[in-house]
C-alpha cells in the first residue's frame, strides 16, 4: 500500500471520479515507464508511486474509507477516542454493558469495535462483489501494451528479454522460436488492475523486430545475396556462407552466373531453408584484369544479349 497520499500522488482532487483518476495514472504511467526512462532510479521510483497510488484508489471501499479517515494512506485502520455523552463517570457507566443495534458493547475496548466493524465491511465488501460478477456488474481490468524491439536473430531463434509492466513488476518474458513482427504475447493477469473486483486485465508485449544488415525472411526461409568473384564463377569452388545458425561452406559450380539460386536445407528459421542467390562482383580498378578481358572479348565476340534474342 502507498504510503503518500493517494491524491496528491496522481495529482488528483479528492472529488475526482473514477474516469479522472484511471486518466491520470496512465498520463504519469506513460511518462514514467522504465522503458521510457532506462536507467532512471528516480522514474522508476515514481511509477511504483503511481502505481500503488492507483491499485489503492481504484478499489472503491478503501477509497471510501479513506475519505472518511476511517483507514490511512497505508490501508490500516486509525485509532480513535470514545467519549460518553453523559456529564461524568456515572453516566458513562450508566452504558457499559448496554449493546448498540449492531450488536456492540459501549464497555468493550473501542479498537476492538473498530475492528470488528471493519471485519463487518470487508465482508461486506466481498460480498457485493461477488454479486456483482454474478450480474455481470463485475469488470475486467484493462489489457495493457508494452512495446519491445528485438532484434532478427531473437526472432529467429528465440530469447528470453526482461520487461517492466504498468505495475513496476519486471518479468523475464520468452521470445518463441519463429516470432514474427508484430507478433504479441500474452500475460495473463499482468495489466491494469480491476474496478470492481474482477480478474486484472493483461499484458500484451508487441514485438517490433529490427531488420538484419544482410539476411531477409519470406515466411520459414531466409534469403541471402552472396557476392563471389570472377573466379569464383567461373571456376566454382568452396566459399563460407553465413546462416542463421552459423557459418557453413557453400560449394560454387563452375560457370555460375549473378542470380543463380542455392539452396541450403534446415538452414533457415525453425526448419525452414536458406536461399542463396549468386552475386558476381567484378574487381575494382583493376587495369590488368580490364585489358584480359578486352583481349579475350576481341578474341571471342562474346554477346550474352545475342545468346537471349534481344539483338
Amino acid at each position: 500500500m502507498p504510503v503518500k497520499d493517494p491524491y496528491l500522488v496522481l495529482g488528483v482532487a479528492k472529488s475526482a471520479s473514477d474516469d479522472d483518476i484511471k486518466k491520470a495514472y496512465r498520463k504519469l504511467a506513460r511518462e514514467l515507464h522504465p522503458d521510457v526512462n532506462p536507467g532512471d532510479a528516480r522514474a522508476e521510483e515514481r511509477f511504483k508511486d503511481i502505481s500503488a497510488a492507483y491499485d489503492f484508489l481504484s478499489d472503491a471501499e478503501k477509497r471510501r474509507q479513506y475519505d472518511n479517515g476511517e483507514i490511512d494512506a497505508t490501508g490500516a485502520a486509525k485509532r480513535r477516542t470514545w467519549r460518553s455523552a453523559g456529564a461524568g463517570a456515572g453516566a458513562g457507566a450508566g452504558f457499559r454493558n448496554a449493546r448498540t443495534s449492531s450488536g456492540f458493547s459501549f464497555g468493550e475496548d473501542v479498537d476492538d469495535i473498530l475492528s470488528e466493524m471493519m471485519r463487518r465491511k470487508e465482508k461486506g465488501r466481498q460480498q457485493s462483489h461477488r454479486s456483482g460478477a454474478q450480474a455481470g456488474h463485475a469488470t475486467k481490468g484493462e489489457d495493457a501494451h508494452h512495446a519491445l524491439t528485438i532484434t532478427f536473430m531473437d526472432a529467429a531463434l528465440g530469447a528470453t528479454k526482461r520487461v517492466t509492466l504498468v505495475s513496476g513488476k519486471s518479468l523475464d518474458v520468452k521470445i518463441p522460436v519463429g516470432a514474427v513482427d508484430g507478433q504479441s504475447l500474452r500475460l495473463k493477469g499482468q495489466g491494469y488492475p480491476s474496478f470492481m473486483g474482477d480478474a486484472d486485465g493483461d499484458a500484451f508485449i508487441d514485438l517490433k523486430v529490427e531488420s538484419h544488415p544482410y539476411f531477409v525472411r519470406r515466411d520459414k526461409d531466409v534469403l541471402l545475396d552472396l557476392p563471389i568473384s570472377v573466379q569464383e564463377a567461373v571456376l566454382g569452388g568452396k566459399v563460407p556462407v553465413p546462416t542463421v545458425h552459423g557459418k557453413v561452406m557453400l560449394t560454387i559450380p563452375a560457370n555460375a552466373n549473378t542470380g543463380t539460386v542455392m539452396r541450403l536445407k534446415g538452414k533457415g528459421i525453425d526448419g525452414g531453408d536458406q536461399l542463396v542467390t549468386l552475386k558476381v562482383v567484378l574487381p575494382e580498378n583493376d587495369a590488368e584484369f580490364a585489358k584480359l578481358v578486352e583481349k579475350w572479348g576481341a578474341r571471342n565476340g562474346y554477346d550474352p544479349r545475342a545468346k537471349a534474342g534481344m539483338v
